[in-house]
Parts: structure tokens; sequence; C-alpha cells
């Protein structure tokens, strides 16, 4: 049997490392990727790989990709938060902010590439975030990085069409379960000035309890979908709330005409 093979990045805690036993659970060799590699977070299987990959280094992708051989998914899933007031958010933030969800997840894009076009198949599958559906306060920088792989997918999904090669989009909603905060807690020092405290205080208490929430099985589901879809479609919200968001988008946007590639739950 052709076993198909997926590579994950950010696959050490939360959707990248449920997305990995999701994948593996249904037939797939897994190369899941991650900065720190630790092969106890993941099931003891010949399908199964733990290769060392920083997305913000170019050697670092080269030798993870010659380390894996060739991979039918590429899910970019690798990325950081940062939750505070713009005005109080170092430039040098939002670069390492960029830096993994932008341009890394573009660094990786571009380096298969070439493997799939020659080939004519492979799916890219950018995970991004529900932000990018609606305003969020106090995400501004984190939203920008993410609203960029949007219309990087957007446009490249049509670029590669000619190559048989898909791009799809995965929009997680509110996931309170995943390490968004913790990882991002050093670089979120001194984000909230004391002239934003009054504003943040209500802001916060919403994101604490959320009217819905995504888990890592729904993301890990969205991309199993979006990897296997052969349509037009590009984007995949996962989680009943950015499924909401995403309906609700479609729905504001039909006033001036339809959108393509376009939403579907």
């Amino acid at each position: 049997m052709n076993t198909k093979t997926v590579l994950i990045t950010g696959c050490s805690s939360g959707y990248g490392l449920e997305t990995a036993r999701h994948f593996h659970a249904h037939g797939y060799n897994v190369i899941a990727t991650m900065r720190n590699p630790n092969e106890d977070l993941l099931p003891r299987s010949n399908r199964f790989r733990v290769v060392a990959l920083d997305v913000t280094k170019p050697h670092s992708i080269a030798a993870a990709l010659e380390a894996s051989g060739p991979i039918d998914v590429l899910v970019n899933n690798a990325g950081i938060g940062v939750v505070g007031a713009f005005e109080a958010t170092p430039i040098a933030t939002t670069r390492e902010v960029f830096e993994t969800n932008t341009f890394g997840a573009m660094a990786m894009t571009q380096a298969v590439l070439p493997h799939f076009r020659t080939r004519r198949s492979g799916v890219v599958v950018n995970v991004t975030s529900s932000v990018t559906l609606t305003p969020m306060p106090l995400t501004a920088v984190y939203t920008a990085s993410k609203m960029a792989i949007e219309g990087f997918s957007a446009s490249l999904a049509l670029e590669l069409e000619f190559f048989n090669v898909r791009v799809k989009l995965v929009e997680p909603g509110h996931g309170p379960s995943t390490r968004f905060a913790s990882n991002g807690g050093s670089r979120m020092q001194g984000l909230i000035p004391e002239a934003y405290a009054a504003f943040a205080q209500p802001v916060f208490a919403a994101f604490a309890h959320p009217a819905a929430v995504t888990t890592e099985a729904d993301v890990a589901d969205a991309v199993w979908r979006a990897a296997h879809d052969t349509s037009r479609q590009l984007r995949f919200p996962a989680g009943a709330d950015a499924v909401a968001l995403a309906q609700s988008a479609l729905a504001s946007s039909s006033s001036i005409g339809p959108v393509s590639p376009g939403f579907a739950a």
C-alpha cells in the first residue's frame, strides 16, 4: 500500500500534537516536527518520526526536509502568540511573531514546492486563526501575522492550481486549552500599560469565558478535511465559534458579491 506522508510543524503541544496523532490514526506516515524534539509525546510506531525543526532558520528547514524525505502534505501549524496594546509592543516583538507565524510558514512552503510542482501533486495546509474572521482587540500584531498568511494562501492557491497543488487554510476558534498564553508569556510582559488597564480588563474576562471553545480535536479534524478536499474551497473554520464567525462573514459579504474560494463549515 502506498502510504502517504504528512509533515506537521509545531507538534510539541496543542493543535500540532493532536493533528499528528489524528493523521497517524488514519494511516499516514507522520513527520512531527518541533524545535526541541520529544519523542515521548507521540506513540511508538514505525509510521511516526520526530524531527527537529525551527521554521525561522533556513538551515533547520533544509535539514528537516532532507531527513524527512518526500512528503505529500505540509501542515504549517507552528506559531507564537502575543496579546497586548500595540502602542506598547516593541517592534522586535512584532518581528519575532512575524518570523514564525508568517515568514516561517512561507519559507516551509517555498521549500516543498519544487517537489510538489515536479510531481504535480501535494497539499499545503496553513493554520491561521479566527481572528482573521472578525476584529479582536489587543491582538493587532498576532492578527496581522495571520492575515498575511490568509492573503498569501489565497493568491498561492490560484498560482499552484495549474500544477495540481492545493493550498488550504484552517482557521481555529478560541482554544483556551492550548499553550498560547504560556508560550507567549515572556514576550507579553508589560504590554498592557496603565492607560489601557481599564479597557483590557473586560477583554481578558471575555477571553477567559468564551461562549464556545475550539478543541484540539476540532482543529485536527479540520486539517484532515482540508488536506483531502479536492474542491476549490480555501477556508476551513475549526470549532463552533469559528464556524459561526465564518458564516457571519459570508453573510456580510453577500451584499458585495460572492466569496471565492469561499467558506464552508
